[in-house]
Order: structure tokens, then C-alpha cells, then sequence
């Protein structure tokens, strides 16, 4: 079976220990199971940090003083080796046909945890300038931590907070074109892979999310093309669920899927450039990676519903996916909207603050 166990342990464990930390405690907590320069992708506006104490300063201290009770309510934990080789300059480097990636990752050590969920908790302190609305409130995230002897190592923490910004009523951004409602887990309640998993199913999952992304990419490089129907079935169920960040929603079936998102998305950027991932990695019927940045493009107009911009920004972007035989059947996307609008000028949460708490 897999090397995984240990990994998936002592994440649980750090996840158990933060669940009873206080403001005052928590930095603790992430130097036991961090080294101590460990490297920490955040969202927007935590971005990257270095060691514990930054990370609890920019984000837990915050996020527990505003958000009292706060409890972890996980649908989707698995782990893996990174089927990406390398990761230098932003750039993803390909496995040299020589190489058995499965005995390269297993003698460097690593293994990749991921775990995604919702945070629960009684919004009782403005956060990032959002007012609280002293009501239950939760906020979306997927947590990526890298393990290698016995310590964290390097993370990468996505949360949706345009999704937080809708919860206290405000829209900072034009109607989005899918649905807007809580995400639930996996629709087969299996995404909490705590025992050892049957390591060709991970082999199966990873080569489908491979041949996905590949396909996408061909499409890419078309520009404004859409792929016909068809063509995204080779991959995906007809019954497909695509949760998407708030501001785009969530789309249901390969027509509305299209039609919501990959539509808008393609028509409104031009010059999509591939960036590559930090990590990518599956075990059982789950897969996800995410970015630093994972794509750039240019706004041409109607992406978000917003004008043109000149400029080229970077996208973070996260995805999980739930295979189902040998298609994929349902995906959860977080992407870093805050920041890839900041680089064209509207930081969304500078905004807010200024209109819901003017000095």
C-alpha cells in the first residue's frame, strides 16, 4: 500500500490541536508542526509568508478574533506524491521519460495533504473590512501541506472571501453567471480518505485529471474556441457539478457548465498562458492541485461581468475532483478573484471598507 498514512496523521493531528488554539496560543501550535521556514501561499491579501508567526499574524489571529466557535468541517481529505517534477520561476518542468515518479517522490520524502471544507463560526468581528453580522457564518477553503520528516514544510491555503462578502450582504462585483448557494461535499460522501486507498485508483485519477487538463490546454491555444459537447464528455460526466468561486457560482451538466462558465471565461481573456502547478497529486477516486499562479490572461470585457483591462494578471487557482469510473464527476474551484483584480486596479476589499466603514 501507499506511505501516506503517517503524512495523513500528523496533519490531522495539527488540524486537532489548532481546533482548541486561542489568538494568544496559536503560533505554538504551528511551530510544532511546522519548520520553521515554512513557506505559506495565501490568498489575497495574506499572500506568501515565511514561519510561523507571520502566518498566525496575517491570518489566524484575525480569523479567530472575528469568527468565535470556530470549528473545521471537512467533506474532502486525501494525500499524495506531486506528479509535478519541478516548479522553477513559475514554471512547471516535465517528467523525464526515465524517471519513476513514484519512486522519485518516495525517496525525496514528500507527501502532499489536502484537506477542503468550510469554517463555521459566529462572524462577531468586522474581518478584512467585512462588518459582522454576529450570525453563524462560514468560509470556504482548501488547505494544501507538504510533509516531509515528520514537519509541514510548504502550504498552500485558498478560502473564498467574495463568498463571506455575500454572506453579510454585499456585492462587490456584478451578478455572477452560476449559482449561488453553500457547496456540499462529494455527492458520495466518500471524500474523507482516512485509511489507505488502493494505489492504482489513484493512478486512474491522476491520468484522467492529466488528459483533462491536456485537452483544455489544445483549446487554449484555439483562443476563443469552445469545445463542442462531445469533446468535453471524453472527459467528464453529463451529469457533471462544477462549484465554482463566488462570483462565477456553480454550474450543473456539461450544457451548463459551458454556457455559465467556460463560455464567459473564454470569450472575456485573451492570452491564457499556463503557468504550471506547485502541486498535483491523487489518491482513490480524488485529485486537486493548485497554483502560484496557475494561468495569466488578459480581461477583454465580460468576464465577471466587468469591462476591458489592458493588463495581464496572474490567477491562484485551486481544483479538486471526484472521479467516477472513468470520467470526472464533480469539481470544487477556489480562485484568488481578490487578487487578480487587485493587479488591475480594484482591490475589492480597499473598496468595501471604504464604503461600509468610511473613516
Amino acid at each position: 500500500m501507499n506511505d501516506f498514512q503517517e503524512s495523513k496523521a500528523l496533519v490531522r493531528q495539527y488540524y486537532s490541536e489548532l481546533a482548541s488554539a486561542s489568538p494568544e496560543s496559536v503560533a505554538c501550535v504551528l511551530n510544532k508542526y511546522c519548520t520553521e521556514d515554512r513557506q505559506w501561499f495565501g490568498v489575497h491579501p495574506f499572500n506568501e509568508q515565511r514561519g510561523s508567526e507571520a502566518v498566525a499574524e496575517v491570518f489566524w489571529r484575525p480569523l479567530m478574533q472575528s469568527f468565535t466557535a470556530l470549528q473545521r468541517r471537512e467533506d474532502i481529505f486525501f494525500a499524495g506524491h506531486n506528479d509535478v517534477y519541478q516548479h522553477r520561476d513559475g514554471k512547471e518542468q516535465t517528467w523525464p521519460d526515465d524517471i519513476d515518479r513514484s519512486v522519485y517522490n518516495a525517496e525525496d520524502g514528500r507527501v502532499w495533504v489536502v484537506s477542503m471544507g468550510h469554517f463555521l463560526g459566529v462572524f462577531e468581528q468586522d474581518w478584512l473590512g467585512i462588518p459582522a453580522t454576529h450570525k453563524m457564518a462560514f468560509l470556504r477553503y482548501a488547505d494544501f501541506n507538504c510533509v516531509k520528516d515528520g514537519k509541514i514544510i510548504q502550504s498552500g491555503f485558498f478560502c473564498d472571501i467574495i463568498d463571506v462578502m455575500h454572506q453579510a450582504g454585499l456585492q462587490p462585483l456584478p451578478q455572477q453567471t452560476g449559482a449561488s448557494f453553500m457547496y456540499p461535499g462529494p455527492r458520495t460522501h466518500d471524500g474523507l480518505l482516512y485509511e489507505d486507498q488502493v494505489p492504482a485508483e489513484g493512478v486512474a485519477t491522476t491520468a484522467l485529471m492529466n488528459r483533462m487538463i491536456a485537452d483544455l490546454n489544445e483549446y487554449n491555444k484555439l483562443g476563443d474556441a469552445i469545445p463542442p459537447p462531445e469533446y468535453m464528455a471524453r472527459c467528464w460526466r453529463e451529469d457533471m457539478v462544477w462549484y465554482g468561486p463566488a462570483g462565477i457560482g456553480a454550474t450543473y451538466t456539461i450544457d451548463g457548465f459551458q454556457s455559465q462558465h467556460q463560455l464567459p471565461f473564454r470569450q472575456g481573456l485573451s492570452g491564457k498562458v499556463f503557468n504550471g502547478h506547485v502541486a498535483r497529486f491523487s489518491e482513490g477516486n480524488y485529485s486537486g492541485f493548485f497554483g502560484w499562479p496557475n494561468l495569466t490572461n488578459c480581461p477583454v470585457g465580460g468576464f465577471l461581468g466587468l469591462p476591458a483591462s489592458s493588463v495581464k494578471a496572474d490567477m491562484r487557482v485551486v481544483d479538486i475532483y471526484r472521479r467516477e469510473g472513468d470520467r470526472l464527476a464533480e469539481n470544487w474551484v477556489l480562485i484568488d478573484l481578490p487578487y487578480w483584480l487587485k493587479q488591475q486596479g480594484l482591490d475589492i476589499l480597499t473598496r468595501t471598507t471604504g464604503i461600509v466603514n468610511p473613516q
